[in-house]
């Protein structure tokens, strides 16, 4: 299913060519069995006869898939990098798991196969792997590494904002429990599901990662943690630490280095 509520596009000649263009599509998702909320920016001078690399921005926990337009200029982005920005709806508090106690919460499934179809089948996306790129920011910088991590054959470049990349010091926060069952019930759950422990899907080579946490960020601990475990497997990576709390001042600078890191990967590969 497909709804688009709002663009703005001229006609030339015999061809459409989109001018700056915000759609806001609904697309269903047969392992849920409803439709979900996206949003898909393209460039401006967007053509069909082109082709585009991709970047899933992922939204925190509280927020929906209208969060990163208002923290950054999206536009702006998708113009300057000639890219195609989605920022997917994934629930309040999915965690972007396919949670095994919920059948309503399968997120990995929407967000890493159902939805990335549809918009390969709708949108003039490079189809390839390394043309495609995740990040987010607090509960979606879990699932940019989680998803990435897990699915290395969509993604080829995966980053962290803010990111809670282990989940296990809060049991009782952000609804996990909701999603993976009680961490004293189902502690090996939580624990194969937790980013800092999934660093053995890594070969080193595939994926380009960045992770990007302020000092003084709750999350900034564990992302520290996550770094060393990294380096201590010569997995390479850009790690930026630098000042700030986990808020949408620091998110809107640091989305900025997300895009023109996961840039510089598309034109090497060009």
């Amino acid at each position: 299913m497909r709804k688009i509520y709002s663009f703005v596009a001229l006609f030339i000649g015999l061809q459409w060519i989109a001018l700056a263009k915000t759609d806001t599509v609904q697309v269903h998702s047969d392992a849920m069995d409803k439709d979900v909320p996206n949003l898909i920016i393209t460039p401006s001078g967007y053509s069909s006869d082109a082709s585009y690399p991709s970047v899933y921005l992922l939204h925190g926990a509280g927020g929906d898939y209208t969060s990163w337009a208002r923290i950054a200029d999206l536009q702006q982005y998708a113009d300057r990098y000639g890219l195609i920005i989605v920022c997917p709806d994934a629930g309040v508090t999915s965690w972007y798991f396919d949670s095994p106690i919920d059948p309503k919460m399968q997120y990995e499934t929407y967000v890493a196969m159902e939805l990335v179809h549809w918009v390969d089948q709708h949108y003039a996306t490079k189809r390839n792997p390394d043309f495609r790129a995740i990040t987010g920011l607090s509960m979606g910088g879990h699932g940019g590494l989680y998803l990435g991590f897990r699915h290395q054959d969509v993604w080829r470049a995966v980053g962290s904002i803010s990111g809670g990349v282990d989940i296990r010091p809060f049991p009782l926060n952000w609804d996990i429990d909701k999603r993976l069952g009680s961490y004293a019930e189902c502690k090996e759950t939580w624990e194969e599901n937790t980013v800092i422990n999934m660093l053995h899907l890594l070969d080193g080579k595939t994926l380009d990662i960045i992770i990007d946490c302020g000092r003084h960020d709750f999350f900034y601990e564990a992302n520290v943690r996550l770094h060393d475990k990294l380096e201590d497997r010569n997995i390479p990576h850009d790690f930026i630490s630098r000042p700030g709390v986990h808020n949408a001042e620091y998110w809107h600078n640091s989305i900025a280095y997300h895009l023109m890191f996961f840039n510089g990967k598309f034109e090497a590969r060009k």
